[in-house]
């Protein structure tokens, strides 16, 4: 079956056959097909969708478009992901965290995608990190100190890596099938024995509401266990960003402080810790005590030193932990944003209030754009917060005055301020096994 006549059979609501949707991907993966057919069959699935075969084979013909990992470790190979929102830099923490507690973990991720952030866009943060490195290298970093966040190369889950960049400029990324495909696809590339995922649930997210996340968590979690991998999910709230910056170095910074013990009451925190307990008692493994172990390797300083160890194994400074704040970029302009009239601090324009961090330079219009890792915000105030006319909502981080005034208004249209307090929703809202 030629490209088109597979793009044809999807546009008209009819699933292809586990081969025709194997050599499309190999397609993907040799450029045999375009970016236009790619782009044609995103939005096709993204406008039809795929049954519950078709997704699984989708998966698993994007996971075989390339090499998969094995390993002979003396611990369980775990990992995570999150389907993406605002201020969520947990990958920083729980990857450290769990290799800390003797759990192994090969953390393939990804860029920016849409309005929210990407984890290797927030490595890369950091001076002299390079997240595109061989096999050999991945697999040695994982085996002495036990993890690495990473880029997919060339050889892991090729396909996905092609259908990723379209998705991102084709306004295709709301797709429950091509979501579970991509994160799952790289996923399943690392040869994991387990893996939890943190799907997203609110105006910041993919999927503003629960009916929809509880939808992708269980295509997530089906599919990945069909495909042999023990997998769960937890759905957690992003109707505000889960940290109180929102960019690349900002965020770094904030995930930095929770490892360094600054900040272990944050949500950043209690979500890292939830995860890591959640993925290790899925496995069996941690005891009844599991979070207050996590809680102990942040409080002794094991995870921190975690990750200052696989920063410098990734080309990054070898004292970046030791003080992080003279390695990391600056923005040229930070100025302060006002709240415009007083009241409580009730919501936010999720989608609007990501996407100020494109307009700043921190995200991407295009595949090939070039992000600004020192740009963003920060000191963002939580929801439920009472705010005078003038108190600082957030502050912006910024290359030029003009694109930080453009911002201060964007985020001043993004804040929902009312005179009565609103009920703030739970940080969790349902466990997926």
């Amino acid at each position: 079956m030629q490209p088109s006549e597979l793009i044809s059979l999807v546009k008209v609501g009819d699933t292809p056959s586990t081969a025709e949707l194997n050599n499309f991907c190999k397609g993907l993966a040799d450029f045999s097909v375009s970016d236009a057919q790619g782009a044609a069959f995103a939005m096709a699935v993204c406008l039809k969708g795929l049954n519950v075969r078709g997704r699984k084979d989708l998966t698993l013909a994007m996971r075989d478009s390339g090499k998969t990992l094995s390993w002979d470790l003396d611990g369980p190979v775990l990992d995570k992901h999150s389907t993406g929102g605002l201020g969520d830099c947990v990958s920083l923490i729980l990857a450290p965290l769990l290799a800390a507690a003797g759990v192994f973990v090969p953390m393939i991720s990804g860029r920016g995608l849409g309005h929210t952030g990407g984890t290797l866009d927030k490595m890369e943060a950091i001076p002299g990190v390079s997240v595109n490195i061989e096999v050999d290298k991945f697999k040695n970093i994982v085996s002495k100190i036990g993890c690495a966040i990473v880029s997919a190369n060339n050889d892991i889950a090729p396909a996905d890596r092609r259908l990723y960049g379209i998705r991102d400029v084709t306004a295709t990324v709301e797709s429950l099938d091509l979501i579970t495909a991509s994160i799952l696809s790289k996923k399943l590339a690392a040869g994991l024995d387990g893996l939890v995922l943190d799907v997203k649930c609110g105006s910041g997210a993919f999927m503003t509401n629960l009916k929809d996340a509880e939808a992708l968590a269980n295509s997530l979690v089906d599919t990945g266990n069909q495909a042999g991998c023990k997998t769960s999910a937890i759905i957690t709230d992003m109707s505000q960003p889960l940290a109180p910056s929102m960019g690349n170095a900002v965020e770094v910074r904030e995930a930095l402080k929770v490892l360094s013990g600054q900040a272990n009451k944050s949500k950043l925190a209690e979500v890292s810790i939830k995860l890591a307990s959640f993925l290790t008692k899925q496995q069996g493994i941690g005891g009844k005590q599991v979070i207050n172990k996590f809680e102990d390797l942040i409080a002794n300083g094991s995870a921190l030193e975690v990750f200052g160890r696989m920063v410098s194994a990734l080309g990054g400074p070898i004292k970046f932990t030791d003080d992080w704040n003279r390695f990391l970029p600056e923005a040229t302009v930070i100025t302060e944003i006002p709240a415009l009239k007083p009241g409580y601090l009730n919501a936010w324009h999720g989608h609007d209030l990501g996407n100020t961090i494109v307009t700043l330079g921190g995200g991407r219009r295009v595949q090939t754009d070039i992000v600004d890792p020192s740009v963003g915000l920060d000191q963002i105030q939580p929801l439920g917060s009472y705010l005078n006319e003038g108190d600082i909502i957030a502050r912006v981080h910024a290359s030029r005055t003009d694109i930080a005034r453009e911002v201060i208004k964007k985020v001043q249209a993004a804040a929902i301020i009312s005179s009565k307090k609103k009920d703030l929703n739970s940080l969790f809202f349902k466990e997926i096994i």
